[in-house]
């Protein structure tokens, strides 16, 4: 045991660990060790890894820290935690001890990151077809994050685009501030505006904020110091919007939002309409619809209920629910970059259910989440089209 002092953030890593009981009842909800079979790869194991690198024990080594930058950040073991572990807190805290990783695909990050060229970027690559013809000009492990991040542009184009329709009536319900994202204001800008068309008709009365960065690419790849020049953005942002609440339609930035804004009330749009559904009311729609939660929506927004209730005001939807953990997409941000061939890995276990049913449509809330499974059908020639569910629930609204 090495007895000298401990740095703050050390030792703050230490007691994080202290907290774990070492019982295993997070290893049959991890979707790593079920991947790999391999404590090293579960939530103990990290905890372990992590405490051991803060009290000096062990140095920083690429074997070491491998482990750590493979995990998903799913947070399924946090929820089923009995000692009430804080391991977001513990994992994002060793990664920025530790610093991104140097194989971490910094400019796909950055592209990402900036709405603008972002959107100018895919525009190209539709018009010119570069996801059919580039891949084959990019060879190698060297170049698997740009694949894969080619791939995500297959995805099949949802069946209609929502158009914002304004409605009558009081906005009692206070004040809500959409946050855009940097990649979701992209590729969910359908669903951005489906969210503001359901929450005026709710009641609520929606304002903007500027489309940037939330901070969670650079926070969870252990970039501190970036993360924080995105939370200070959105701080300035927020300021001056008088909202009740914030919300983002892809709940894997809830949790770097509340953690910038620890005194908002941040939320995803699901349990502020089904606290007012009865303001709602939907067409009928004849359709079998396969419902994926991402790992966010069930451990971090915890609205699966709420948007579940929604969908169910549908009339003639029917709804199959994809398994829950350990059968995480493999998504999870940048890992889908970092890791491509372990995402597929964990990709391939949820398409295999999905083609168990018998579904004409797959929704999905988490725009990575979506993307990624989108871009697997694709691969194995699945016309199946993907939907944030709420498009749909916009695309039925009865106006």
């Amino acid at each position: 045991m090495n007895d000298m002092p401990l740095e703050k953030p050390q030792h703050h890593i230490a007691v994080l660990a202290d907290q774990c009981v070492q019982c295993g009842l997070c290893l049959p909800v991890c979707p790593t060790y079920a991947l790999d079979g391999n404590e090293a790869e579960s939530p103990r194991g990290r905890i372990a890894i992590a405490a051991a690198l803060a009290r000096g024990q062990i140095a920083p080594s690429p074997e070491l820290r491998e482990p750590l930058d493979h995990c998903l950040g799913c947070l399924s073991c946090q929820r089923v935690c009995p000692a009430g572990v804080q391991y977001e807190e513990l994992l994002v805290e060793t990664r920025a001890l530790l610093g991104p990783s140097p194989q971490r695909p910094g400019l796909l990050l950055d592209i990402a990151k900036r709405p603008k060229l972002n959107r100018w970027l895919q525009r190209w690559a539709r018009w010119t077809g570069a996801a059919i013809w580039l891949p084959a000009l990019l060879p190698g492990k060297q170049f698997a994050a740009w694949r894969a991040a080619i791939s995500l542009l297959k995805s099949p184009t949802p069946l209609a685009r929502t158009q914002l329709a304004k409605q009558p009536g009081t906005r009692d319900a206070g004040i809500v501030a959409l946050f855009p994202g940097c990649a979701a204001s992209v590729q969910d800008a359908a669903a951005e505006r489906a969210a503001e068309q359901l929450l005026d008709a709710a009641g609520y009365r929606v304002v903007r904020l500027p489309a940037t960065c939330c901070g969670a690419l650079d926070l969870h790849d252990g970039d501190a110091a970036g993360a924080e020049v995105s939370a200070k953005r959105l701080r300035d942002a927020w300021d001056g919007t008088h909202a009740d609440y914030l919300v983002s339609v892809t709940p894997g930035c809830l949790s770097t939002l509340r953690r910038a804004l620890t005194t908002v009330q941040v939320e995803d749009p699901y349990r502020l309409l089904a606290e007012r559904a009865e303001k709602l009311r939907f067409r009928p729609l004849n359709l079998r619809a396969g419902l994926h939660i991402p790992c966010t929506q069930s451990n971090v927004a915890r609205s699966e209920t709420a948007l579940i209730k929604l969908l169910e005001r549908i009339p003639g939807l029917a709804l199959q629910r994809l398994s829950t953990p350990p059968y995480c997409c493999g998504a999870a941000g940048s890992h889908v970059l970092q890791f491509p061939e372990r995402a597929e890995r964990l990709r391939d276990d949820v398409l295999s259910h999905i083609h168990t049913l018998d579904v004409q449509m797959l929704l999905s809330s988490n725009i990575g989440c979506r993307l990624h499974l989108a871009a697997g059908l694709a691969a194995q020639a699945s016309t199946l089209p993907t939907m944030h569910p709420l498009t749909l629930l916009a695309q039925q609204q009865e106006t």
